[in-house]
């Protein structure tokens, strides 16, 4: 095992900047996650108190409860503290549902998928 040196305190005291505030996490797999950072390791696993999960499709929105949240590091592409005194989002966006916003995705996802059969189709015929 080995010890922790000079640079892996400095990432590590960067993160506890972050401490008791509220974060936009963003994943790997396109997830942005809301809540309070409680705690984190030297991988960057952290815990985030109160979280949700923040769903855009088009101009709707919806924040998905999650509770008490764990994160692994390695699936962390940034995070960012939010500003409490500023509005998260622009005004034209419409808070919805859960139900909602997932029948939105799965409308997004079908029009994708025909969109993305369509291309092949075409791409087929071309003969060139």
């Amino acid at each position: 095992m080995a010890w922790a040196g000079p640079e892996d305190v400095y990432l590590s005291t960067s993160l506890a900047s972050y401490l008791d505030k509220k974060l936009l996490v963003l994943l790997r797999d396109g997830r942005k996650l809301l809540g309070t950072l409680l705690s984190f390791d030297q991988f960057a696993n952290a815990v985030l108190e109160g979280a949700c999960e923040r769903v855009i499709v088009g101009d709707l929105y919806c924040d998905i409860p999650l509770g008490l949240y764990v994160i692994r590091g390695e699936n962390v592409v940034l995070i960012g503290e939010l500003d409490m005194e500023k509005e998260e989002l622009p005004q034209s966006m419409t808070r919805v549902s859960e139900p909602e916003i997932k029948r939105a995705q799965k409308a997004e996802r079908e029009a994708s998928d025909l969109k993305g059969t369509m291309r092949r189709r075409m791409e087929f015929l071309d003969m060139d």
